[in-house]
């Protein structure tokens, strides 16, 4: 199994402060890779870094077997889905609207809206305003733009935060499925929980660093 995802010696300093320490990973390809750790263990800025949406201080970051770079950043990106933070869409616009507005702006057909609305279950909700969607819903929305494009990788940080239960479980199971047909994962979140129901691989950060790495077996799995 090759490795979709290695980083070497990656750090990240934000004035005198450094986010991310001597960062090596190694994340296989068709896995669910997670990272685990509390508000500012570096995982948001690992994955920002990844995705090209902020510049490494020092280290490599290898993606597709090419390094990330302004030359290769668009080749890598084709075939990467995201959802970093929190979902991006407009409030007054309807589900399918907001796919719509995502695909005119990326220059895709839009002939996979509604298997994407399909997968991640709103194609029931799709005529209904995202200001009216329950936050399970708007994780869903997120969801659904990060796959649009059918993509290999898809790095999502924290896909269940602020969830209720019911909604927590959603999402797990539909990134279970996600994985199962094809693509590889990588999460981030604050519990352990979500980690060992969803993870093949767990990368235990705080303060910038690794404090532990290893195989996991999911309970969903």
């Amino acid at each position: 199994m090759s490795d979709i995802i290695t980083t070497t010696g990656l750090c990240k300093q934000y004035g005198k402060v450094l986010r991310v320490k001597d960062l090596d990973l190694k994340v296989p390809e068709g896995v669910v890779y997670g990272f685990l750790g509390p508000n500012g263990a570096g995982k948001t800025t690992t994955m920002k870094m990844i995705l090209s949406l902020a510049r490494p201080t020092a280290g490599t970051i290898t993606v597709f077997g090419k390094p990330v770079n302004s030359k290769n950043r668009l080749a890598i990106l084709k075939n990467v889905g995201s959802l970093i933070e929190s979902p991006s869409y407009y409030g007054h616009l309807t589900g399918v609207e907001n796919l719509q507005i995502l695909c005119a702006l990326k220059g895709v057909s839009e002939k996979d809206i509604d298997r994407v609305l399909q997968i991640v279950r709103l194609e029931n909700q799709k005529e209904k305003k995202v200001g009216q969607y329950s936050m399970g819903m708007k994780q869903r929305l997120g969801i659904a733009q990060a796959i649009m494009e059918n993509p290999e990788l898809l790095v999502l940080d924290e896909p269940m935060n602020g969830l209720d239960k019911q909604g927590v479980l959603e999402i797990r199971q539909l990134l279970i499925e996600l994985n199962r047909k094809g693509s590889t994962i990588i999460l981030s979140s604050h519990y352990a929980e979500d980690i060992e129901a969803l993870c093949d691989t767990v990368c235990e950060m705080d303060g910038g660093s690794i404090t532990d790495q290893h195989e996991l077996k999911s309970s969903l799995k």
